[in-house]
């Protein structure tokens, strides 16, 4: 995972390299994020004969917050294919750096499932406990959030407006700077995986 995140905070790094080192860190993230769903013994047959084995049982439901947790969604599809997905569009004002919503599609029933809310950066935590306000608004119990970089005050605002989401990231970061970004960080992400520097 590490060697993932070394790859993404160089600067020099290219998109094509960045986007597979996003899907990389992302696919380790989510594997533990989604450790404990509860999961059903089966029995498939093989060429050879039956082998016992487990497949997911709980709904996961994969929250991208846009336009940058596009970047993780396909990584966490790929370890669960079959979760539903809805997404949420928050920008923030570069200057008072406060979130605005501008766009929220959500599966039904999430009471009963298990969201998965992905968004690689966790800065000032503004937009993550407006995205966490509107999925439990939405109805969902059960909440994780992975992002690939963390601010020390990020973490600090969602814990404690949302005690019960679990935050999954390599890295919490020193701080701050005076505009809002993460020290050292890595950029910003949306930029450097679609090549919009």
């Amino acid at each position: 995972m590490h060697d993932a995140l070394v790859s993404l905070r160089d600067k020099r790094t290219p998109a094509d390299v960045f986007r597979r080192a996003a899907t990389r860190i992302s696919v380790l993230l989510a594997a533990e994020a989604l450790r404990d769903i509860p999961s059903a013994d089966t029995t498939v047959d093989t060429p050879l004969g039956p082998a016992p084995g487990r497949r997911v049982r709980g709904d996961v439901v994969v929250v991208p917050v846009l336009r940058a947790g596009l970047g993780m969604l396909d990584a966490v599809l790929e370890l669960v294919p079959s979760a539903r997905v809805g997404h949420i569009g928050l920008q923030r004002d570069e200057m008072t750096a406060v979130a605005s919503q501008y766009y929220s599609k959500l599966p039904q029933n999430l009471e009963t499932s298990y969201v998965l809310m992905i968004d690689p950066m966790l800065a000032t935590g503004g937009s993550a406990v407006a995205a966490l306000d509107l999925l439990e608004r939405a109805g969902a119990k059960v909440i994780r959030m992975i992002c690939i970089v963390a601010a020390p005050e990020g973490v600090a605002l969602v814990e404690r407006h949302h005690p019960d989401v679990a935050i999954y990231t390599p890295a919490i970061d020193r701080e701050l700077n005076a505009h809002k970004y993460i020290v050292p960080g890595l950029g910003d992400f949306g930029d450097r995986l679609y090549g919009t520097i």
